[in-house]
């Protein structure tokens, strides 16, 4: 969650852009492989393009019993939650920590998420790269929190 700083010049004019060093689109990510994780939050940083978490794994993880079952929100449930959550694995890779990119701000307002805290508990179903190559980062499609889940990838209904 770096962050680097471009100048741009130009017609006599300079302008600053600040971009997310950890920011990726869809298609940098392995969406035929959903990945689970859950622990506590490091570092939050609720901003845009999107607000992202650095989130320090729980020792011992592991799928919970309940993953496949839960409720989820009624505009993804019929398109593909069901069977992301049946499929979800834990990751192979053992890093600690990972870094979580989840939606705009915009869409988390939209979905009512309270702003998640250093310390707090979350558990995530999403993305990460193929092969889990790179940097430990995954893309959250579903967010359980506060016990609630939020489809990230759309808005609410």
């Amino acid at each position: 969650m770096q962050r680097r700083h471009i100048l741009l010049a130009g017609g006599g004019a300079a302008l600053w852009l600040s971009a997310a060093h950890a920011h990726h689109g869809w298609s940098s990510f392995d969406q035929t492989r959903p990945l689970y994780i859950e622990g506590r939050v490091r570092k939050v940083a609720w901003r845009n393009p999107h607000a992202e978490l650095a989130l320090e794994l729980r020792p011992g993880l592991a799928l919970p019993a309940d993953l496949a079952q839960r409720t989820l929100p009624a505009q993804t449930a019929p398109v593909d939650g069901a069977k992301l959550l049946a499929a979800a694995q834990l990751p192979t890779r053992k890093d600690p920590v990972w870094e979580v990119e989840l939606a705009p701000l915009t869409r988390m307002e939209a979905w009512n998420v309270p702003v998640i805290k250093t310390g707090d508990s979350v558990a995530l179903v999403g993305f990460t790269f193929a092969g889990e190559k790179g940097e430990p980062v995954l893309r959250a499609e579903y967010l359980f929190y506060g016990g609630k889940t939020y489809g990230l990838r759309s808005g609410p209904a």
